[in-house]
């Protein structure tokens, strides 16, 4: 072991040291026998030089992403409690592939959409339910360039609307 820590470079030997630190901690709730076979592998295998350090890191980043190693103190990055979704200029043409960006807003539960018309001609923001059909969910009035029309999400679920003015024109609103 001491021969490829000297044959590393300093960044790898401060990665290691680093990870050889945080991971007891991360997991500090199981033992040994509960960590998978294959998480054994990947380390034994960057150890003995099969794989590379990338696969090695990108090995150990899959298994903090998936929460399989949970590092304590490790917090969720907080999620904004507005969202702007632009309704870009050249939208009113049907040919034309702008929509509104984004096309599928993934927002939490509390999140603030505010549509913002950028388009020079005007446009509305519609609520459907599930046949397409307009509901009183969120509906704008008619919203010229520059305009906003704003709606706070309380419910999770999955939100249909669409321009009435270009019904070619829909968007969605993915709610957690």
């Amino acid at each position: 072991i001491f021969t490829i820590l000297f044959m590393a470079s300093r960044g790898l030997i401060i990665g290691m040291i680093l990870l050889i630190a945080v991971i007891p901690l991360a997991i500090s709730y199981t033992n040994a026998e509960s960590v998978p076979s294959w998480i054994k592998n990947t380390a034994l295998w960057y150890g003995e030089g099969t794989i590379t350090e990338t696969e090695f890191l990108n090995a150990i980043k899959f298994l903090i992403e998936n929460k399989i190693i949970v590092i304590e103190g490790q917090e969720e990055k907080p999620q904004p409690k507005t969202l702007n979704v632009i309704i870009p200029n050249g939208n009113s043409k049907m040919g034309n592939a702008g929509l509104f960006i984004p096309l599928n807003a993934e927002i939490k539960v509390g999140t603030t959409i505010v549509w913002i018309n950028d388009d020079a001609v005007p446009h509305t923001i519609q609520s459907q339910d599930e046949q397409g059909n307009v509901i009183g969910l969120f509906n704008s009035d008619l919203l010229y360039t520059g305009d906003r029309f704003a709606f706070k999400f309380e419910e999770a679920g999955v939100y249909n609307y669409f321009c009435t003015l270009h019904p070619w024109r829909v968007g969605l609103v993915t709610v957690a």
